[in-house]
């Protein structure tokens, strides 16, 4: 099956990865998919007839610092940079149930609160749905208007005619275009649905928030073309069997992407966390084996949490190697590095790692808290409880400098704490900058941490 000459709008588009070609193919050069190729019509931004392109100098280009609109939850204009900038895209994913639309609800809400006309579209729930969770969070603001409109030019009309402070559209797989003939959710409905909301918010300078799905592997739903089509990109982390939620920042062109913001679930609905150290180690268990805290940075938050482990021996032909909130691969090579380096054996023990809160660290400045916590474990031999541990350990068994180390040594002097094993390069950095009643003990290796530790 082809596409005939004379009708050049035809597209087949894959359904994995949106690569689009003008004929039919059984596997998908990109992505290498089988059989996902379908037939589609060609998007009207993408047919000919535009308007020409004008063009102008960067010394004459508008350099006005713009105002951002600040939400009034601290915990999300942290994670934005300070406030939703006007005529930026928004794109915030997560799993089912994690809170998306109630975070965006009570955004909605806040922005309301200071007398600002905002727009909610929904085409996965009625108004019915909106309302009995609206007043489940005691939100009744008449400054919030609902809508359950899923074709997106009904959208941009709306928008044009009620001139809203912001739009929240959830979710953008529920939207679809007049013009394109596939259903919604399909590669080519999110792409050209996606690119209009982007024109409607440039030409406007109307803020748009989207929530999009995530695939099982944690991906946003969709092609890939659409996380680089917005502006900024959340993620909503966290087990639903657990109180607290993390906002992490994948991407903000208006800021750092490194910013995490901490909320704890209620029953009015999701709360800030203004102090998530003392919070994810307020059932830390007291002289514990496998059990060290580790003072890890996300963007400009300095975060105390605790790294847990249990080392048991197997009974399995093969050793298990578990990790929740670390990277997996992480965990394997630390553990050959204390085999080979410190003689420890370790190839007949299952390891459970776990970073206590539901909290996920992905900077090397967990390794050392890591090892730690397998050595006190593996040696049933608790950890001081007034320790901290932090540094990046290389295959070599030596210890690496990891940055911010004045942010952490503050944190952990905030909290209490009266021992911070470190790399040595950082401590002499840190040379003169000692926190009040903090003891430093420089580590070069992984062999100096045990002999000090044990």
């Amino acid at each position: 099956m082809q596409a005939s000459k004379k009708d050049a709008a035809l597209l087949f588009v894959c359904g994995q990865c949106g690569f689009a070609s003008r004929k039919w193919l059984g596997r998908c050069p990109d992505c290498g998919a089988w059989d996902s190729l379908s037939e589609q019509r060609k998007p009207a931004a993408l047919r000919p007839g535009r308007v020409p392109a004008s063009a102008q100098p960067l010394a004459t280009a508008d350099e006005e610092e713009c105002l951002r609109l600040v939400t009034g939850i601290a915990e999300m204009d942290r994670v934005l940079g300070g406030g939703i900038v006007p005529g930026s895209l928004v794109l915030i994913g997560g799993d089912p149930g994690i809170g998306k639309s109630t975070l965006i609800l009570q955004l909605l809400a806040s922005l309301a609160a200071k007398d600002l006309q905002v727009l909610y579209v929904t085409g996965e729930e009625s108004m019915r749905q909106i309302r009995m969770r609206a007043n489940r969070l005691k939100i009744g603001n008449e400054a919030i208007f609902l809508s359950t409109e899923n074709c997106v030019e009904a959208m941009i009309d709306l928008a044009g005619t009620m001139r809203p402070a912001l739009l929240a559209v959830d979710s953008i797989q529920t939207v679809y275009s007049e013009e394109v003939g596939s259903a919604p959710g399909s590669v080519t409905q999110v792409r050209e649905s996606t690119a209009r909301l982007l024109a409607l918010a440039k030409s406007s300078h109307l803020p748009i928030l989207l929530v999009g799905h995530v695939t099982k592997d944690g991906a946003i739903a969709g092609p890939r073309v659409l996380e680089h089509m917005v502006d900024t990109v959340l993620y909503f982390e966290g087990d639903r069997g657990q109180v607290f939620r993390i906002l992490r920042t994948v991407k903000n062109r208006f800021g750092s992407t490194n910013e995490i913001g901490v909320f704890e679930m209620q029953e009015s609905g999701l709360a800030g966390v203004d102090n998530p150290s003392a919070l994810f180690l307020a059932e830390r268990p007291v002289n514990v084996p496998g059990s060290v805290v580790l003072p890890s940075v996300e963007g400009t938050r300095p975060i105390l949490v605790e790294v847990q482990a249990l080392v048991s021996r197997s009974s399995l032909g093969t050793a298990r190697r578990t990790a929740i909130g670390a990277d997996p691969q992480r965990l394997a090579l630390l553990t050959a590095v204390l085999e080979k380096k410190l003689g420890v054996t370790l190839f007949d023990h299952d390891i459970f790692l776990n970073v206590a809160g539901g909290i996920r660290i992905v900077e090397p400045a967990l390794d050392l808290g890591v090892v730690a916590a397998l050595l006190s474990s593996f040696f049933e031999k608790p950890i001081d409880p007034a320790t901290v541990v932090c540094g990046e350990i290389g295959l070599a068994g030596e210890v690496r400098a990891v940055g911010q180390m004045e942010m952490r040594l503050r944190e952990a002097g905030r909290l209490g704490f009266s021992t911070f094993f470190m790399p040595e390069s950082s401590a002499r950095h840190l040379r003169g900058k000692k926190q009040e009643g903090m003891r430093l003990v420089p580590v070069r290796t992984v062999a100096e941490l045990a002999e000090h530790l044990f």
